[in-house]
């Protein structure tokens, strides 16, 4: 294990996690402003807790990382929710291993808990050139869906975006039944990441896998790229967005809140034949 938390002290580790503070939407849509106080990520008896929270804020229109970009960088917008989105960019990021995250997801229509990876530095270009790892998200869980066991939205999806930069991105992913999601217990979602395969696992189960002949990139004619470079990792929960907004039963229910997205522990392990040191910036 090369690097893990947790989350047994009082507070946040700030040299483990930084925080996004912008209202954007991620470039779906989403209705959330993501903000750093501990009204909406703090530790609660051993665990983080991300909460969204049906509350109007108003902040910066475009993250600090696309000012450059846009024609007017300190824009700002209000939206109807709050939450956190926390990261390690700039503290931690790794190249292959096993990632796992002990978490207990929230349920609702319009909710989207996230745990996923970015390119720690664009090196093939930008989104989704530099490639995305999606280890876990899930929307609109527990609402009524006629095609899922039970009879409610139980799905969770592991991806891979890649390809070129957007509108020119590709993706390829897996999304499975898992009825345990809706126990409102913790479970345990895990990526094996090596140079030639990607295999998602939930609870120890595999039900995914991604083979290095199935992914590319227009930045690089490297095999295995663009995961082929480090990653750091990112925990959030947003709210609707086009993904959860366009399934279930649309939109964005306004009850039960705030919404909770629970963490017990992040670990991460390496295989020094595989992964060797490549935590750290």
């Amino acid at each position: 294990m090369v690097w893990s938390d947790e989350f047994d002290g009082s507070k946040i580790d700030k040299k483990k996690w930084g925080f996004d503070v912008d209202c954007w939407g991620g470039g779906n849509d989403e209705q959330q402003c993501y903000r750093d106080g501990n009204r909406n990520a703090t530790i609660e008896n051993g665990a983080l807790v991300i909460s969204a929270r049906r509350e109007q804020a108003t902040g910066a229109a475009w993250p600090m990382h696309m000012w450059g970009s846009v024609q007017w960088p300190n824009a700002l917008v209000t939206k109807p929710y709050t939450s956190a989105r926390l990261s390690t960019k700039g503290k931690a990021a790794w190249r292959y291993g096993k990632f796992e995250i002990r978490a207990k997801l929230p349920q609702g229509q319009g909710t989207w808990p996230a745990i996923w990876m970015l390119p720690e530095k664009d090196r093939y270009g930008s989104w989704a050139a530099s490639g995305e790892i999606d280890i876990l998200e899930a929307v609109n869980l527990g609402v009524p869906c006629a095609k899922c066991p039970g009879g409610r939205e139980n799905t969770i999806l592991g991806t891979l975006h890649f390809g070129g930069k957007w509108p020119n991105n590709k993706h390829k992913g897996e999304e499975v039944p898992f009825p345990e999601v809706l126990d409102g217990g913790f479970h345990t979602y895990a990526i094996e990441w090596y140079p030639d395969r990607m295999v998602w696992q939930v609870d120890g189960r595999t039900f995914a896998e991604r083979k290095a002949n199935e992914w590319s990139t227009t930045g690089s004619t490297n095999p295995g790229a663009p995961f082929d470079q480090p990653f750091h990792l990112i925990l959030n929960l947003a709210i609707g967005g086009k993904l959860a907004e366009t399934r279930g039963v649309g939109g964005v229910r306004l009850d039960g809140y705030p919404k909770r997205m629970e963490v017990d522990w992040v670990r991460i392990w390496q295989k020094p034949e595989v992964g060797g040191t490549a935590s750290g910036k």
